[in-house]
């Protein structure tokens, strides 16, 4: 199976090539800049209020970051085993009609 380019595979209106696992370190790279994003906007949160939300926020700012990495991680690789699993049983299909001819 020879491999297509990337935007041949984005317009490609069969659908028979999947585009999911090439932008996946992407989508990871943005799951984990929001994370970074919300955890500094907590943090910052808790600055201006001062006193225990402060402390609070010190200490839940790298928690609720490393819960949304870890999070956005598993999401993702999940579709990418379901992808994996429709591109082997694809294989698995094809070899099959190849050996019943």
């Amino acid at each position: 199976m020879m491999e297509s380019g990337f935007f041949s595979r984005l317009f490609d209106l069969s659908f028979s090539e999947f585009i999911t696992t090439s932008v996946v370190k992407v989508l990871f790279i943005l799951g984990m800049i929001c994370g970074a994003l919300y955890a500094v906007m907590l943090l910052l949160a808790g600055f201006s209020q001062g006193g225990m939300l402060a402390l609070l926020g010190l200490v839940g700012a790298p928690i609720i970051f490393l819960v949304a990495v870890l999070l956005t991680r598993i999401w993702l690789e999940l579709i990418i085993v379901a992808f994996r699993i429709a591109e082997n049983t694809a294989m698995l299909v094809a070899q099959g009609e190849r050996e019943a001819r």
